[in-house]
């Protein structure tokens, strides 16, 4: 079964009130690209992440999306030094004493501080958690794009043997068309070769050279036969395991490296055309093969 480089994913995964969400999008590349965005409390785990996004994945462009809510966790971001509202508040006291202010001192009077307060910092715990809600929602989301991508794989199977079955109908006319055409190509090279023998400057080698010719352009079994074989390993690819998408590309070279020489032997407009719709149809196989891992 094929698999399509495009998809997305999704993975929840809470504990103590914390909850991680995972989001993975992944987009055609020739290679594996991953990028990551996550809290900076668990940046050092991006290899690890990368790790096991690469256990999961061959090709495509991957973007991870790693998101930490803490709501549920009741509590704050943020906390306070205890060391600048001592200093602050000491403060306070001695400019209210040389004031000579009687009120007393309110909270609501610290909090023109701002840099009494401070962003909370996670402690080993609490990273340890996250890492761990992280992995799971991870490898929870791998399995959810990995399903379908490999749904959209098989769409695209189906639409590719279509399209190889499309190339073989028509490389079947070809050859029909080809051996109708087979007596009045040699009719011609008989002639040929009558005029090249009753011509006084007759030379042998020159008679030689352009029979080999004509000879060659009469036939295109050879092309054929090479290219029913790379039509045959194209779908046999289509129906194997792992990653074909480097293999089917290159078919496809090879499929229209044969279907350009065929084309170039045919000296029939009803030939030509059916190879030109063969090559429509190797164009839309192009195009899907580039969504294949």
């Amino acid at each position: 079964m094929i698999t399509s480089m495009t998809g997305f994913g999704r993975g929840e995964a809470s504990k103590n009130g914390l909850q991680v969400t995972v989001e993975i999008k992944t987009l055609n590349s020739r290679y594996l690209d991953i990028s990551t965005r996550m809290p900076h409390t668990i940046q050092d785990k991006e290899m690890s992440v990368k790790e096991i996004v690469q256990n999961h994945l061959s090709r495509g462009k991957a973007i991870v999306n790693i998101n930490v809510d803490k709501k549920a966790s009741a509590q704050p971001k943020i906390t306070f030094s205890s060391e600048m509202l001592k200093n602050y508040t000491e403060m306070l006291r001695e400019m209210k004493a040389e004031a000579g202010i009687s009120e007393p001192l309110k909270i609501t009077d610290l909090f023109n501080f701002d840099d009494i307060f401070e962003s909370r910092k996670e402690d080993e715990k609490s990273i340890e958690i996250i890492w761990d809600c992280s992995e799971k929602a991870l490898k929870s989301a791998l399995i959810s794009l990995n399903k379908m991508r490999q749904k959209e794989g098989k769409e695209l199977e189906n639409d590719l043997q279509k399209q190889i079955n499309n190339i073989l109908l028509l490389l079947d006319d070809v050859i029909e068309q080809s051996d109708k055409k087979t007596p009045d190509m040699r009719d011609k090279l008989k002639q040929r070769i009558i005029k090249l023998v009753s011509d006084e400057n007759f030379d042998p080698d020159r008679m030689e050279m352009e029979v080999a010719i004509l000879v060659d352009k009469m036939d295109i079994n050879e092309e054929v036969v090479r290219l029913k074989s790379h039509l045959k390993f194209f779908l046999e690819a289509l129906e194997g395991d792992g990653p074909v998408g480097r293999r089917l590309n290159f078919l496809c070279q090879e499929i229209n490296r044969e279907l350009n020489t065929i084309g170039s032997k045919a000296n029939d407009s009803s030939i030509s055309h059916n190879i030109v719709l063969c090559k429509e149809n190797l164009e839309q196989i192009r195009e899907q093969v580039q969504n294949i891992e």
